[in-house]
Parts: structure tokens; C-alpha cells; sequence
């Protein structure tokens, strides 16, 4: 059994806390918390029974440890995952895998060089409803995937996040928050993209924070927080793609493919549940699909707790470094074909990740 510490105890930490010790309890070990913010760190060793640290460094050299569930923010990812690889750890990132590709490659090449794994979140595609559209479309029930449409619109966390800062810098934006899901959901089911188009803006220069922890505060935006995209995927599927935190309300669904023999609408792929709908060639209503039995509620961790597994059993695991990488070199390539003009032809390929068995 794979023994976990967790770096960074943040706002995404306590579901991650709860599963580990939880419903993944008896799958992997989690020993260790640590945050530069001693007294989080303090706490949730209480609340969980676990050893709390200072600093990642003094994890690294005084917990009994094999893997680091690393969920500091966004800019901190690729220090703090290559100092865990250097230690000799595994190493799992929650998204983006790194901000910068360059980082992002390091990593990977450093990982390698040293025998270890490197996992990135999102995990959702793992899920009962991702999964079923998994099936559904491996099974035929659409026919040929032809296009797609994914979108991802709202009015910005700067309403209801406790620290909403890192949203508009350098790593953040709804392309970098949010599209990890939609993208690593649609590589999970339609496999590799070979180029992406796209444009991107600036809507405002300022967010004002209105949530009640720093009411009034005025951030500069730094990044793209409207973002058009087009994919072209390697087995002939088009995806728009469409990331926004400009818009105060929408009605256009999450994810919906359409295929040569009917559509399949696929359920919000931060989730981990439904409902999934598909509408046949000469259906007049959409069907609601029973879901497999499989991680119907939030989950968060069942990709680490998978990547554990498979160290364990010596066999590849489903939220690789590979997909993380290719969903990363994705989301730059929309922005660099927007800041180019050009369509950006992808460097990295990757395989659709096993399905889970049931």
C-alpha cells in the first residue's frame, strides 16, 4: 500500500482529506500534511490523525512517505512537484500539471531519469457518468464521433472564492481553471488533437472581489478570461471549445457529441456523476442512460489512489503525466494560435486512457 503526504492544504484540500482517509482508506495510506501556513497544516493533522510539517522540504526528508498529492497553487507546481521526483517520490499534481509546458517537460524528464511516476488531476473522466459516455461511444451507440461543443461559462470566482487572486495571473483563467476538465474528458473519449485554433481576450483590466472575505479588493487580470477555440482531433472529430468567466448566464449544455447515428450529452465533467442522455437516428425524445456502477459522487482522489494501484501492480495508470501533458499543450496552443493568428499544430500525442473495468 502506497503511503500519501499531501503538500498545500488549500481550499480543494478538505475533499481530498475526506477520501483519502475515507473511501480510499483501505487502498492507500495517507500519513503527512504540509503547508507554509503552519497552523492549517496543524489542524488537519488533528481532524485526521496524520503528522503535520512546515514545508514540503521537511516532509520530503521526515515523513514516511512514497507519493506527494501536490496541491499548492497553480504557480507552485512544477517547484514542488520536481523537489518531491528529486527526493525520489511520486509525485501527483492537481490541474493545470504545470503552468509553463517547459516546466511541464522537465518534470517529466527529471521523474524519468529518477524511476518515479508523475499523475495530474482532473480525475472526473474516471467517474460513473464519463465513464458510461466512454462506453456508449466505444460501443457504437452514436456511430462515428463527427463534431462536438463543450463550454464552460460564468462570471468569474472572484464572487465566491475565499482567495480568488491566482484566477486572473499567470496559470490561471478559465482556460487553465476549468478547461483541464472539458479537455481531459474529451481526450478520454475521443482520443489525441493534432492542432487547435482559437482566439482569446481580455474583458475587463480589473476584477473587483465581492465575496465576503475581501470585499472591495480590486485585481489586475493578467490572463485571457474569454477563450474560442477549435479542435481538431486526430480521429477527424471538430470540438468548439468555448472557456469564459464573462458571462452571467447561459443555457448551452457542457459537453454534447454528435455522431454518423445520433447525440450523446455528456454531464458536467466536474462532476463525477449524470445525467448522460443520448438521441438516436429517428428518436423523437432523448433517453436518460443508467449510469455504471461505478464513482457516481465527488471523488476526488480516485486518480491518485488509481496511479498507487498501478505502481503496486507494475501497470500503467489512467491520470498519466502523458494525458496531463497533452490537455496542457492544448490549452497554450488555443492562446498561442489566438496571440499567432495560425492554427497551432500539436507536439505531444496521447493515448485514450484504459476505461475502468466493471
Amino acid at each position: 500500500m502506497q503511503k500519501i503526504g499531501i503538500a498545500g492544504i488549500g481550499n480543494i484540500s478538505k475533499i481530498y482529506l475526506d477520501n483519502l482517509t475515507g473511501m480510499f482508506g483501505k487502498r492507500v495510506k495517507l500519513t503527512s500534511v504540509a503547508d507554509i501556513t503552519y497552523e492549517r497544516a496543524e489542524k488537519a493533522a488533528a481532524d485526521y490523525r496524520l503528522k503535520a510539517y512546515r514545508t514540503l522540504d521537511e516532509m520530503l526528508s521526515g515523513a514516511d512517505i512514497d507519493m506527494v498529492l501536490n496541491i499548492t497553487p497553480p504557480k507552485n507546481h512544477f517547484e514542488a512537484a520536481l523537489a518531491a521526483v528529486k527526493a525520489g517520490k511520486h509525485v501527483y499534481n492537481e490541474k493545470p500539471l504545470c503552468v509553463k509546458r517547459e516546466e511541464a517537460a522537465e518534470l517529466l524528464k527529471t521523474a524519468a531519469e529518477r524511476g518515479v511516476r508523475v499523475g495530474a488531476a482532473p480525475d472526473t473522466f474516471l467517474g460513473a457518468g464519463l465513464q458510461t459516455c466512454r462506453k456508449l461511444i466505444d460501443d457504437g451507440w452514436i456511430g462515428s464521433p463527427v463534431a462536438a461543443t463543450a463550454v464552460m461559462m460564468n462570471r468569474g470566482p472572484e464572487h465566491w472564492h475565499p482567495s480568488p487572486h491566482f484566477f486572473y495571473k499567470d496559470g490561471g483563467g478559465p482556460m487553465f481553471d476549468i478547461g483541464p476538465y472539458y479537455i481531459t474528458a474529451l481526450v478520454s473519449l475521443l482520443g489525441s488533437v493534432k492542432r487547435v485554433c482559437g482566439s482569446a481576450r481580455i474583458s475587463s483590466p480589473t476584477r473587483t472581489i465581492t465575496n465576503q472575505f475581501q470585499y472591495g479588493e480590486v485585481i489586475d487580470v493578467e490572463v485571457p478570461t474569454h477563450i474560442a477555440g477549435t479542435l481538431d482531433f486526430a480521429g477527424g472529430t471538430v470540438v468548439s471549445l468555448i472557456t469564459s468567466f464573462d458571462v452571467y448566464t447561459h443555457s448551452l449544455p457542457c459537453i454534447e457529441i454528435y455522431g454518423t447515428e445520433g447525440s450523446l450529452k455528456v454531464p458536467d465533467p466536474n462532476t463525477f456523476g449524470g445525467p448522460v442522455f443520448v438521441r438516436r437516428f429517428r428518436e423523437e425524445e432523448w433517453s436518460k442512460i443508467p449510469l455504471l456502477k461505478s464513482y457516481p459522487d465527488n471523488s476526488r482522489g480516485l486518480g491518485i489512489t488509481d496511479m498507487a494501484e498501478a505502481i503496486e501492480d507494475g501497470r500503467p495508470h489512467r491520470a498519466s503525466s502523458e494525458l496531463a501533458f497533452h490537455v496542457l499543450d492544448v490549452m497554450h496552443g488555443i492562446h498561442d494560435a489566438s496571440a499567432s493568428g495560425r492554427y497551432y499544430k500539436l507536439k505531444s500525442k496521447c493515448s485514450r486512457p484504459a476505461a475502468l473495468s466493471f
